[in-house]
């Protein structure tokens, strides 16, 4: 999942719009290849010619096929896609965020893949992915990359400070903060206020936003307001960076913590090719990741996020087949070991994770948190609940309204979101 990276609406307004979508407007001709229209959502420069060069040698490998590719930006895509789809306009492929697929496939937007060439190599998948792909029982979208949070960290900056080993607790980072502003004159931790970033802390007190079986908000209860209380106290103090609430705080902590200018910060890999390029990691071994921290129930965690290869079910016969066979090549071993090395992504399955892959260690220390990872309930709605969140959390974390106020508005807003919801 990309989350804060800014991208060039024009730019990409402009491509949408020179672009044909979907089957019936692809302009095919009868006696020519099938023109099928992908779109693509990952970042625009680190990773997207990886992606542009697959395209390429799955035309040279199908003739009959053409690939019509678009880079969408990840922020602008899904309501993008929701307003396509809804006019039968929509791409025959969309690199679909994890949480938007049970959310389109709902609306009847993506086409099942279950039995399909595109889900040909099912079982080589992590099975959670899989699971995390489905809807009423039913597959909709093929696991292209993973990711989760970690604690990444500057393993010099934490050494200097005399810390050997990462802290396993919250406790344990605001203490290990303290001294290495003290000793080296550096924060030691900045957080971010945007509620994804903020999930690991209900984690960590054993709550949701809501809880999915119960059909119950949760986002009020006891636990969530420990949890919140607890990502609230790690804006003060010494070692602590204050609430970033501006519309760039996203790239503020990235270019902080690439320049070593803090100790740690809780990040996922798709930044991992962007941490090598700052000058605290010319030296890619001096990239701590560990498990996000733990809360006062011994628990950690974080989402599993990541990106799934969905087919648009209005697509006609013909562009579905295309559409087909273009997912299964982009998500073999063979397309994600290649996504993996220039990208530095985690892949889906076990087979892509060679000796090679493996070598970066960025991507060797995300999969070892990848156990601690918690799937997202199987509730389509899921990934809008942290909008009304992403409102309030700034908010609260600049002292503009209580904690107790924030969290109550966030429960009202959640409410209309998933109506037949207790509170």
């Amino acid at each position: 999942m990309r989350r804060g990276i800014a991208a060039t609406a024009l730019v990409a307004s402009l491509a949408l719009a020179a672009t044909a979508c979907g089957g019936s407007d692809s302009g095919d001709k009868a006696d020519g290849p099938v023109t099928i229209t992908w779109w693509d959502t990952s970042n625009a420069t680190n990773e997207a010619p990886t992606y542009k060069a697959l395209v390429s040698q799955f035309e040279a490998a199908n003739k009959d096929i053409k690939v019509k590719y678009v880079n969408v930006p990840f922020d602008q895509a899904q309501n993008k896609f929701d307003t396509a789809a809804g006019s039968k306009g929509a791409p025959d492929v969309l690199r679909s965020e994890v949480g938007w697929t049970p959310a389109f496939a709902k609306k009847g937007y993506f086409l099942p893949l279950d039995g399909t060439e595109a889900l040909a190599d099912k079982d080589k998948f992590q099975p959670s992915l899989i699971t995390q792909a489905q809807y009423e029982g039913k597959t909709y979208g093929v696991p292209l990359v993973t990711d989760t949070l970690a604690l990444v960290y500057n393993k010099a900056i934490f050494q200097k400070a005399g810390f050997t080993t990462p802290p396993k607790t919250w406790d344990e980072l605001k203490a290990d903060a303290f001294q290495i502003d003290a000793k080296e004159h550096v924060y030691g931790y900045w957080g971010s206020t945007q509620a994804y970033y903020a999930q690991t802390f209900l984690y960590g007190e054993g709550t949701d936003t809501v809880d999915a079986s119960a059909k119950k908000i949760t986002v009020d209860s006891d636990a969530a307001k420990k949890a919140y209380g607890t990502w609230l106290s790690l804006f003060k103090g010494q070692g602590l960076h204050k609430a970033d609430v501006t519309a760039d705080a996203y790239a503020h902590i990235q270019d902080a913590f690439v320049n070593g200018q803090v100790g740690a910060i809780i990040q996922g890999p798709w930044e991992i090719t962007n941490f090598y390029k700052g000058s605290a990691f010319k030296d890619k071994s001096n990239l701590g990741i560990a498990t996000v921290p733990a809360g006062s129930t011994g628990k950690s965690g974080a989402p599993t996020g990541g990106h799934n290869l969905s087919v648009y079910a209005g697509s006609d016969k013909a562009h579905q087949a295309a559409a087909l066979k273009f997912v299964n090549f982009m998500t073999s071993a063979k397309s994600q070991t290649q996504i993996a090395l220039k990208n530095s992504t985690l892949p889906t399955r076990d087979d892509a994770y060679t000796a090679e892959v493996k070598a970066d260690p960025g991507i060797a220390g995300f999969q070892s948190v990848l156990a601690a990872a918690q799937p997202r309930p199987a509730l389509p709605e899921y990934s809008s609940l942290w909008g009304p969140l992403d409102t309030e959390l700034p908010k609260i974390a600049g002292g503009k309204e209580s904690l107790d106020q924030g969290l109550s508005n966030a429960e009202l807003a959640i409410a209309k979101l998933v109506p037949d919801f207790s509170k």
